[in-house]
Formats: C-alpha cells, structure tokens, sequence
C-alpha cells in the first residue's frame, strides 16, 4: 500500500536522441487519398520533399500527400531541417490494400442514470489494423455519454431521448461518415 513516505516514481515517453519525428510508421490504403502529417519532435522544423512510396509524397510542412498507388512496405529517408542543417529520418508507409469494411452497431439503447457499455465495430477491413472512431459534433453527445477514438460508447445518460451523433470512423485513412443512434428511455 502506497504512502506518503514511498517516493514517487516519475514515467514518461522519451524520444531516443536520433529520433526527430514522435511517429515514424504510417498505415495508408491504396487507392485512398492520403492526409495525414509528419510530427516532428522539436519546434521549427521543415522538411525536404520527397517521395515516400509510389503516389506519395512529404511536403516542406510535413504533409504526406497523394493516393497510393501500389500495396507494400515502404521505407524512405526524410530530410528533417532545423535552420540550415539537416539530417535524415526513416519513414515507413505501410500501404494496405484496399480491403471493403462496415460498420457492425450503430444503435445503443440504454437507460438514464444507468451505465451504457457498447462498442462500435466494422466488419471487414485489412487484417491487424484498428479503426479510430472520431465524433464530429459533440453537441448531438447526450449529457454524460461520450464515445471514444476506440469506439467505445459508455457513461452514464443523464435523460431520456433520441440522439443522432455523426461519427467518422478510419480504417488505414479508408474513411466513412456513420450516425450513431443513442435511444436512452
């Protein structure tokens, strides 16, 4: 059991040294246009464009750009700049083929003052890769219900009603606009 006296122990992500970007490896579908951006680790950088793979490209900014031409892994040296000096960092764009999926649940019925505990899922899609789940207007949430990037949908409702919330979901940049339907009594 933990105590006041027992020293705190600090955890944190650390970057190695040579690493200049938070992410190095990229899913993409082809076929799907690209849009998505290189994270670099410090402040001010720019970048040198390149090609990535075939179709896709970096630009100045860090923007990755282009719809994928071929499936495959692909492994390319980006130039990261701070000022005049510049040095390279391996991008990997893993580019899957365009594999068909949809939505599994998209309706939560559910009871106010009562937990919800639901998922949304696909069915189909490349094989190991996991979609994200983004709402795009919390307004429609209702009170004290929230759905995560994971797809999760919990909390607990506060009232009773019908609720229609826009979700994009993402399969590999494969994206698709859905309605979840929350029927709270």
């Amino acid at each position: 059991m933990p105590s006041l006296t027992t020293p705190m122990v600090q955890v944190s992500r650390e970057t190695p040294a040579d690493q200049a970007l938070v992410e190095s490896t990229y899913y993409v579908t082809v076929g799907i246009e690209v849009s998505q951006w290189l994270l670099p680790v410090a402040k001010g950088v720019t970048f040198r464009p390149a090609y990535l793979a075939v179709g896709v490209k970096v630009d100045q900014s860090g923007r990755l750009y282009g719809k994928p031409q071929r499936a495959g892994t692909f492994v390319a040296g980006v130039q990261v700049c701070t000022g005049p000096s510049c040095r390279e960092q391996s991008v990997t764009l893993v580019v899957l083929a365009n594999v068909p999926w949809e939505p599994r649940e998209l309706t939560f019925p559910g009871r106010a003052g009562t937990a919800l505990d639901g998922e949304i899922g696909i069915n189909g899609g490349p094989p190991g890769v996991v979609p994200t789940f983004t709402v795009t207007d919390h307004d429609k949430l209702p009170e004290g219900v929230s759905i995560g990037p994971d797809g999760h949908v919990g909390g607990v409702p506060a009232a009773p009603g019908i609720s229609e919330v826009p979700v994009r979901i993402c399969v590999a940049g494969n994206c698709a606009g859905v309605v979840v339907r929350l029927i709270i009594v």
